[in-house]
């Protein structure tokens, strides 16, 4: 009975150092095991490419909506980014290796989310508003938005430049520049709407509306005529009309002196120096089709088989360009009437003919188009003055000199095709 007894103990002793050492062994294989594993993860991770990354943002006020597509993977579900949270995040997968690239479309928030993500180390284009419900499903979300920017990025840096409608985003001492003639802009509207109010109240009443009736003299001849309650309702525009006047004049005097000392006759200092500063720069532009598309003067298309309709101006691009062109080409009918696309319209365009509505308008834009590549030829040195038939200010019949923002068909032969949109170029929306 003792002798059973001290065996079962032997066993029993036996069983738990075998127990024990098991698992002392278990326990090692799996710390070697281990430490292999992660010496192959290290050396993968050492030799294996960094991913790159695509980022689609549809950007709002209060949070962004980005869809990620790592390398050529299906894109993953959207996700929601406050403000200040979104850069931080790409600067993380900069820091990691990652190669980041990101497009959204041009709002009204300005342009520092790109130039956030450019000081990151993140591409990111910007592009022109559209409607980006490609299967016409009728069906519009934020996230659907972001991902359809995603994938078209995915093709835009495959190589397919078609993919996206990329404008180009001004520097911020472009922007600073543009920013004194459109406060002037501004300014002028203002003092506008407010005169218009006062000439209303006088129409209103039965007196007469001098067109400057808050001026000296214009002020004099109204208060001789209406009632006192009535003079004192216009007295309360009268300080604010003065003040606006005085900063206005302020603008374009600064305006009109950064304006280079030889310009043609007929555009005016500040004229030059407002489409110089909307353009930004003249260098950009490779050839005529692409100043022709940025101000949007060309001719709008339908073309389907044997059939070819041309119809209005497509005011694709610059619109505040657009605008001072036509009011530059209604000034060289009167300044140079010999400059040659005005020359070859006279019939339509000079004091004295009669010509419809219609007819005047579509002589006005094409000059106003020939305009506009005759400046960009001339402020790039492309051609002279002289070449391109323009007169210059008394003593300036000499070459222009190249004007840039830090600082046509060709007037001489203007038979040819109508230029054309060619990979147009356009600004930033409502910058």
């Amino acid at each position: 009975m003792h002798a059973r007894s001290l065996q079962r103990i032997d066993d029993m002793w036996e069983g738990l150092l075998a127990e024990r050492l098991g698992g002392l062994m278990e326990k090692q294989r799996e710390h070697l095991e281990g430490a292999a594993l992660a010496a192959v993860r290290a050396k993968l991770k050492a030799t294996q490419t960094p991913s790159v990354l695509k980022l689609g943002v549809d950007v709002h006020s209060g949070n962004y909506v980005v869809v990620a597509q790592w390398d050529h993977a299906t894109p993953r579900a959207a996700r929601r980014f406050l403000p200040q949270e979104f850069v931080p995040w790409v600067e993380g997968l900069r820091r990691a290796g990652h190669a980041v690239h990101a497009v959204d479309e041009a709002c009204g928030f300005g342009d520092g989310l790109q130039r956030a993500l450019e000081k990151a180390g993140a591409p990111c284009v910007v592009i022109h508003p559209q409607r980006l419900d490609e299967a016409q499903s009728g069906v519009k979300t934020d996230p659907r938005d972001a991902l359809t920017l995603c994938l078209r990025l995915g093709r835009y840096l495959d190589g397919n430049k078609h993919a996206l409608a990329v404008i180009r985003i001004p520097s911020e001492a472009e922007e600073q520049r543009r920013h004194a003639h459109r406060m002037r802009e501004s300014l002028v509207h203002q003092r506008t709407r407010l005169a218009a109010q006062g000439r209303g109240l006088l129409v209103h009443h039965s007196f007469p509306a001098p067109a400057h009736w808050w001026r000296g003299r214009g002020w004099k001849a109204v208060c001789a005529l209406i009632p006192a309650w009535l003079s004192a309702r216009l007295e309360i525009f009268r300080p604010v009309l003065a003040a606006l006047e005085t900063q206005i004049a302020a603008l374009s005097a600064e305006l009109e002196a950064a304006a280079p000392a030889e310009i043609p006759a007929g555009i005016g200092k500040l004229t030059t120096v407002i489409a110089t500063r909307e353009v930004c720069d003249w260098q950009r532009f490779e050839n005529r089709r692409q100043i022709a598309s940025y101000t949007g003067l060309c001719p709008g298309e339908y073309s389907s088989g044997k059939k070819r309709i041309q119809g209005s101006v497509t005011k694709h691009g610059n619109g505040r360009l657009r605008a001072r062109l036509v009011e530059l080409a209604w000034r060289m009918v009167r300044f140079q009437p010999g400059y040659p696309p005005v020359k070859a319209r006279l019939h339509l365009l000079g004091p004295g003919h009669r010509a419809t509505g219609a007819a005047r308008k579509k002589a006005i834009t094409a000059v106003a188009r020939h305009l506009a590549i005759a400046l960009w030829r001339l402020h790039t040195g492309r051609a002279t003055a002289a070449e391109l038939g323009l007169r210059m200010n008394p003593g300036a019949d000499v070459p222009c000199e190249p004007i840039t923002a830090d600082s046509s068909d060709n007037a001489a032969a203007p038979a040819g095709p109508i230029p054309q949109p060619d990979h147009p170029i356009t600004e930033g929306g409502p910058h």
